[in-house]
C-alpha cells in the first residue's frame, strides 16, 4: 500500500511540476500589460466597420440564435430577450432582463435554493457562451469603452472594448484585431479569470447564417484550444 502511495505522489508531484512549466511558458509568452489607446471618432469608426462588415443590422434583426456549446443546448429569442437553455436532465427559460422571473422546467417539484442555484449556472453560461458566439456584436452596448489602437507594421488597426459594467464579469478587456475587410481574426484578452493577460484567441470559419449575419463558426484559444461551438443557426419570426 505504502508502494502504490509513493507512486501515486510521485505521479503528482509530476504532473504539478509539468503544469508549472506550462504555465510559466505560456507567462512570459502571452503575458502582457493592458494597451492604451485612444477615445472617440477613431475608436468608434472602426467599430463601425467592424459591424458592417459583419452586417450588424442582420444581427439587430434576427429573432432567434440557437446553438450548442459543450453540453449545453441555447435556444435564444434575442430580441425577446428569452432563452430556452438545456443540459444534462435541466431544462431552465432564462429571462435576460428580470432573472427573477426565470422558470425551471425540469427537474420539477424542486426547493426554491436549488432551483436558482441552476438559474445561475443557465445565466453564467449563458453570458459566457453567448460572449463567444456574439461578442463582435456588442462594441456598443452600455458600459463599453472602446480605444483605438495604432497599427504596428504589417498590422492593421486594433480595437480595445472593455466592458465597465454588465455581464457576469465587468472589467473584462478585448483587444480586437481585424483583416483589411474590417472582419475580426482573433483578439486578446484581459480577464479577471485568466491569470495570464493577454492570451489570444482566433476567431476564423465566419459564415453567413440564414438572416444575413456573419457569425465565427471557429473559435481557438491560444491558436490551439478549440472552443466547441456547433449547430449554430438563426431565425425571423413570420408575422
Amino acid at each position: 500500500m505504502k508502494k502504490i502511495f509513493k507512486f501515486i505522489l510521485k505521479i503528482g508531484i509530476v504532473l504539478i511540476g509539468i503544469v508549472a512549466i506550462l504555465f510559466l511558458v505560456l507567462y512570459i509568452k502571452y503575458n502582457t500589460p493592458l494597451p492604451q489607446g485612444e477615445t472617440g471618432e477613431k475608436a468608434d469608426q472602426l467599430a463601425f466597420k467592424i459591424n458592417s462588415a459583419l452586417n450588424s443590422n442582420a444581427y439587430k434583426n434576427t429573432d432567434i440564435i440557437s446553438w450548442k456549446v459543450k453540453g449545453f443546448d441555447y435556444l435564444w429569442y434575442k430580441n425577446a430577450k428569452k432563452v430556452a437553455i438545456s443540459w444534462d436532465k435541466n431544462s431552465i427559460i432564462y429571462i435576460q432582463s428580470n432573472s427573477g422571473n426565470s422558470q425551471v422546467l425540469k427537474p420539477q417539484n424542486i426547493s426554491e435554493k436549488e432551483k436558482q442555484r441552476l438559474i445561475k449556472i443557465a445565466e453564467n453560461k449563458f453570458n459566457n457562451d453567448s460572449f463567444w458566439l456574439v461578442a463582435p456584436f456588442k462594441l456598443f452596448d452600455n458600459g463599453v469603452e472602446r480605444r483605438y489602437i495604432k497599427a504596428k507594421e504589417d498590422e492593421n488597426p486594433s480595437l480595445l472594448i472593455t466592458y465597465t459594467s454588465g455581464g457576469s464579469t465587468p472589467g473584462d478587456s478585448y483587444q480586437w484585431f481585424v483583416d483589411e475587410n474590417f472582419v475580426p481574426t482573433h483578439y486578446k484578452m484581459w480577464v479577471s479569470i485568466l491569470p495570464i493577460k493577454g492570451l489570444p484567441a482566433t476567431w476564423s470559419n465566419w459564415k453567413k447564417t440564414e438572416t444575413g449575419v456573419l457569425l465565427a463558426h471557429e473559435k481557438k484559444i491560444i491558436g490551439q484550444i478549440p472552443f466547441p461551438m456547433t449547430d449554430i443557426k438563426t431565425e425571423n419570426i413570420k408575422n
